[in-house]
C-alpha cells in the first residue's frame, strides 16, 4: 500500500510539472528555457540532498555511454512533451504519451531481444485504434500537436528501453546522470535560445518549481518501486490521465469531449489489458518453477 500511495503521489506531482510547463509555454516562455530550468533546479537539488550522502558512489556506473544515451532520450522527451503541451490540452497530451508502453512492446523484440507475444501486439493495435479516435479527422486537436505527441511517445519508449539497459546501476545514479546530462546540454545551448521573458513574480516561481516537482516526482517513483513490484504499480500509472484531466479542468478549463474520452479509455484499456496478461503469465511461470523446485523427499533441517 505504501508503494502504491507513493506512486500515485509521484504521478500527481509529475502532472503538476506538466501543467506548470504548459502555463509557462502559453505565457511565451521558450520550450528550451522551461526545460533548462527544469533540469538545472533538479540537478541542483540532487547535488545538495543526495551527493553528500552518497559521495563518489553516486557516480559509479557500469556503462557511462549507456547513461549518456539515456540522458539524450530523457531531454528529447522533455523538450518534445513541453512542445506538445503548448498545442494540445493536458489530458489529451498525457494520453498520447501513454502510447509509449505500447511502442515499447512493439520495439522490444528487436531492441531488447524479447520474444513476440500475441497479447502485446493486440494491445498495440487497440492502443493505436484509441489514438486514431483521439486524433480523428474533424477533431479539435492541433494536427502538429498530435504529430509531436506521437513522436514524444516514441521517444519515451526509446527512453524506457535505454532505462532498462542501465538497470544494473543504482536508480539514484541513473536519475543523477539524466539530470546532469540535461542541465549540461541545455546550458551549452543557452546562448542560442535564451531571452529574458516578461513574467510576473509568481510565474518566475512557477518556472523554478518545475525542477522541484520533477525532482520530487521522480524521487517518489523510485521510492514506490523499492516498496512494490512493477507489475503491481503498472495499472495505477494510468491514474496520471485522471490527474491530467483534473488539472486541465481546474487550471485551463479544458475537458475531453465524449469521443476523445472514449479514445483515451481505449488506450488505457489496451495498456491495462497487456499489464494484466503479463502479470498472469508471470504468476504462471512462478507456479511452474515452484513445482519444478519442490523437493521430492525430506530435506535437511534448517535452524
Amino acid at each position: 500500500m505504501a508503494g502504491i500511495l507513493l506512486h500515485i503521489a509521484g504521478l500527481w506531482l509529475l502532472s503538476s510539472l506538466d501543467a506548470s510547463g504548459k502555463l509557462l509555454v502559453m505565457a511565451g516562455v521558450p520550450v528550451l528555457m522551461v526545460s533548462w530550468f527544469r533540469y538545472v533546479v533538479h540537478i541542483g537539488l540532487m547535488t545538495a540532498v543526495v551527493l553528500p550522502r552518497r559521495g563518489r558512489a553516486l557516480f559509479a556506473t557500469q556503462s557511462l555511454s549507456r547513461q549518456l544515451q539515456r540522458g539524450l532520450m530523457m531531454i528529447t522527451t522533455t523538450v518534445l512533451f513541453f512542445s506538445v503541451l503548448g498545442r494540445v490540452p493536458l489530458a489529451e497530451g498525457t494520453a498520447m504519451n501513454f502510447m509509449a508502453p505500447l511502442f515499447l512492446m512493439a520495439l522490444a523484440p528487436w531492441l531488447l531481444q524479447e520474444p513476440h507475444r500475441l497479447h502485446r501486439w493486440l494491445g498495440v493495435v487497440a492502443g493505436f485504434a484509441g489514438m486514431l479516435i483521439v486524433m480523428r479527422p474533424g477533431g479539435q486537436l492541433d494536427r502538429l500537436g498530435v504529430i509531436l505527441g506521437l513522436l514524444t511517445a516514441l521517444a519515451f519508449a526509446l527512453f524506457q528501453i535505454a532505462t532498462r539497459r542501465v538497470a544494473h546501476d543504482d536508480p539514484l545514479t541513473t536519475n543523477y546522470y539524466g539530470g546532469l546530462f540535461g542541465a549540461l546540454a541545455l546550458t551549452l545551448a543557452l546562448p542560442w535560445f535564451w531571452r529574458t521573458p516578461e513574467l510576473a513574480p509568481w510565474q518566475w516561481l512557477l518556472l523554478a518549481s518545475t525542477g522541484v516537482t520533477g525532482f520530487l516526482g521522480h524521487w517518489l517513483q523510485i521510492a514506490a518501486f523499492k516498496r512494490a513490484p512493477a507489475t503491481l504499480l503498472a495499472p495505477f500509472s494510468y491514474l496520471q490521465i485522471v490527474a491530467a484531466a483534473t488539472l486541465g479542468w481546474l487550471v485551463f478549463g479544458q475537458l475531453p469531449d465524449r469521443v476523445t474520452a472514449a479514445g483515451i479509455a481505449l488506450i488505457c484499456a489496451a495498456g491495462l489489458g497487456v499489464a494484466w496478461a503479463e502479470a498472469r503469465r508471470a504468476r504462471s511461470l512462478r507456479a511452474n518453477l515452484d513445482k519444478v523446485a519442490a523437493p521430492t523427499g525430506p530435506g535437511p533441517a534448517v535452524s
